[in-house]
């Protein structure tokens, strides 16, 4: 398998920076990108960071990770709470996928606090802001490491 990892990020986490920046910090979606590229290299591996706000294109790019990357971040944004699609790309995929968030969905609103994406997922790290990236390219690279 290779050395390779996925951060896939979902709808509206483009704004990141401007968008409810008191909710989600001034740290802007490429400043975390430019964080997981800096973590990649100190880990000696490669990494693909991308976006998108369309549904079917997140299922599209999980459907393609297969057989290239080892592992996938996802932040799913708004379509963790509502997109069964999503779960049913990562049960098919044979890829373990880290379910990450920038805010604690568990603190937030109730309609927040249930995700489709976590039965699914080998864990989630949720309320670290742009640090659980870093975070939860640790967590997938030891879980794929006992894993093999």
């Amino acid at each position: 398998m290779p050395h390779s990892l996925l951060v896939l990020n979902g709808p509206n986490l483009n704004l990141l920076g401007t968008r409810q920046p008191e909710v989600y910090g001034p740290t802007t979606l490429k400043d975390i990108e430019t964080l997981c590229q800096e973590k990649a290299a100190s880990l000696g591996i490669d990494v693909t960071f991308l976006q998108s706000n369309h549904e079917g294109e997140l299922v599209d790019l999980l459907h393609n990770a297969r057989g290239v990357h080892a592992g996938i971040i996802l932040n799913a944004g708004a379509y963790t709470h509502t997109s069964v699609a999503l779960m049913d790309a990562i049960s098919s995929i044979m890829v373990p996928v880290v379910e990450l968030h920038l805010s604690n969905i568990h603190a937030r609103e109730e309609f927040r606090q249930k995700s489709f994406i976590a039965p699914v997922a080998v864990g989630q790290i949720c309320g670290f802001g742009a640090a659980g990236y870093p975070l939860a390219m640790d967590a997938i690279l030891s879980y794929i490491g006992e894993a093999t």
